[in-house]
C-alpha cells in the first residue's frame, strides 16, 4: 500500500525525477508556457509554485535557495525580476496544467500544457454585473453592455429596500393567523 506516499516515480530514478523536474521548472519559467505529459506536468508544477513564491519573498535567503535547485542563472533572474513581482498580491495558484485533446503520436500518451497564469485572469466583477453582460442581446454594441453592467451594480433605492423588510414580517403575521386559526 502507498500510505502517505508522496510524488510519482514516472518511471525514473531520484536523480533522474529531479533532473526532470528542475528541466521543465527552468523550461517553464523562460517560455511561461510548455507542453508536456500530464503526469510531468502535475508534478513540475508542485515545484514550479513553490519556486514563485520564493521568488515573493526575494530576499536573498530566497534567491539563494532558488538557485540551488534551478541551476541556471538567466531563469532564476527573470524569476526574481519578473514572475515574483508580478504575483506578488495572489495567494497561489500561479499555474495552471490545460489537458489537450491529441494524445501524443508515438506512444499516445495523454498530453497537457503547464503554463503561468496571467495576473489578469481572476474575474473581479460583482455576479450581478455578470449577469447583465449576459443578459444583454449579442447585436447590442459595447455601450449597451457597458449600461447594463453599470445598471447591475447600482444599489437598490431605498423604497426596494423598505419593500425587502417589510416583506419577512408580513410572512410571520401570516404564520401567526394560521396558528391562531388552528388553536
Amino acid at each position: 500500500m502507498r500510505h502517505n506516499v508522496d510524488g510519482r516515480k514516472l518511471g525514473r530514478n531520484a536523480s533522474h525525477r529531479k533532473a526532470l523536474y528542475r528541466n521543465l521548472v527552468i523550461a517553464l519559467i523562460t517560455h511561461e508556457r510548455i507542453r508536456t505529459t500530464t503526469p510531468k506536468a502535475k508534478e513540475a508544477r508542485r515545484l514550479a509554485e513553490r519556486m514563485i513564491t520564493f521568488a515573493k519573498r526575494g530576499d536573498l535567503h530566497a534567491r539563494r535557495h532558488v538557485a540551488s535547485i534551478l541551476n541556471d542563472k538567466t531563469a532564476v533572474q527573470k524569476l526574481f525580476d519578473e514572475i515574483g513581482p508580478r504575483y506578488a498580491e495572489r495567494a497561489g495558484g500561479y499555474t495552471r496544467v490545460l489537458k489537450l485533446s491529441a494524445p501524443r503520436k508515438g506512444d499516445s500518451a495523454e498530453m497537457a500544457m503547464l503554463e503561468l497564469v496571467k495576473d489578469g485572469d481572476r474575474p473581479k466583477k460583482k455576479r450581478a454585473a455578470r449577469k447583465a453582460t449576459k443578459a444583454t442581446p449579442p447585436a447590442a454594441g459595447p455601450a449597451a453592455k457597458e449600461a447594463a453592467v453599470k445598471e447591475a451594480v447600482v444599489e437598490p433605492a431605498e423604497e426596494e429596500m423598505e419593500a425587502v423588510e417589510e416583506a419577512p414580517a408580513a410572512e410571520a403575521d401570516e404564520a401567526d393567523e394560521e396558528t391562531k386559526k388552528e388553536d
